[in-house]
């Protein structure tokens, strides 16, 4: 369900009505029956976002999704990866597998909707990787949680890896709706700086970009409020709107049309 280029924390923590109707349907089977239960979610719905970060130019894209989630802790999800969750007290930590997608140098379309972008010919593809994620989450209290995490890249190492630190409110919790507001912000190594935003003197002579070399730091910061409504004990619908703005060399590379850009999501959700 990565269909949209949010931050692995932003789309944790704006995914948190979600989790928590999962765990929730989860949890009390678990403990009254003798052998482990698990819940599987199915989503689908539209995203709005920008073709890559810095662009000015949006797409609406299609968002399907579908994930397994076994009481012992094990997940299976297409916008999680594969690997484990857990907590203990205020404490909940995961571990899991993912992908990053590939950043094309030309708009393309597929059965995922359309990527890549006009503005990014001769800047040459960006590979697809294999990432891993790492959350670690703390309840300060029953409404706010804090979350740091890290998005490293297995193979394409030159991709460059992502440290976050977010925090998540849920200001209304009770009868169908939950709404939750989060906060984030990210910063990045030189080699994703470098992937993502900056301008090798090759790339410069084929794309017409003057050459950037951005330094690791900050990247982008990140806001976004959640509301899912029940329609029943299985069914949901849950609407996403959001921003984010590019921080730092990001903000200053020749790729970056536009440093600040909303995001948006609508889908629906069917749990069993």
């Amino acid at each position: 369900m990565k269909c949209f280029p949010l931050t692995p924390i932003t789309t944790a923590l704006l995914l948190l009505p979600l989790c928590a109707a999962a765990q929730a349907q989860t949890g009390p089977a678990s403990a009254s029956a003798s052998t482990p239960t698990s819940t599987v979610v199915v989503q689908g719905g539209v995203a709005v976002a920008t073709r890559y970060a810095g662009s000015d130019e949006h797409l609406v894209a299609p968002l399907l999704g579908v994930e397994y989630a076994h009481a012992s802790g094990f997940f299976l999800s297409t916008q999680r990866g594969l690997g484990y969750a857990g907590s203990t007290g205020g404490l909940s930590y995961s571990a899991a597998l993912g992908y990053r997608g590939k950043r094309e140098e030309k708009e393309t379309k597929g059965l995922g909707g359309s990527s890549g972008s006009k503005y990014l010919r001769g800047m040459g593809e960006v590979k697809g990787s294999a990432t891993a994620h790492l959350t670690l989450g703390y309840a300060v209290t029953d409404w706010l949680e804090l979350q740091i995490a890290t998005e490293q890249p297995i193979t394409t190492r030159t991709n460059g890896a992502l440290y976050s630190l977010g925090a998540a409110a849920t200001v209304l919790s009770g009868g169908r709706n939950t709404v939750v507001l989060s906060v984030s912000a990210n910063a990045a190594d030189k080699k994703y700086m470098q992937t993502y935003h900056g301008v090798t003197a090759a790339q410069s002579a084929r794309s017409g970009y003057a050459v950037f070399t951005p330094k690791a730091g900050a990247h982008m910061a990140e806001g976004g409020v959640s509301w899912q409504h029940k329609l029943s004990s299985d069914w949901s619908i849950t609407g996403m709107v959001g921003a984010q703005r590019l921080l730092g060399d990001a903000r200053k590379s020749p790729l970056t049309r536009r440093a600040t850009s909303p995001v948006g999501a609508v889908y629906v959700s069917y749990s069993y």
